[in-house]
């Protein structure tokens, strides 16, 4: 196996707080989708 690094997908060092931002922001996004989807019944 090979090691290899992505910026894409590597937790950034240096701003925890942005990348907890993202986090947060894609995991409220995946449950509205998800309670839409819910409710009407789609």
């Amino acid at each position: 196996m090979s090691d290899w690094r992505d910026t894409m997908v590597d937790r950034p060092q240096d701003d925890d707080r942005a990348y907890m931002t993202g986090w947060t922001i894609s995991g409220l996004a995946v449950l509205g989708a998800i309670v839409t989807v819910w409710v009407f019944g789609i």
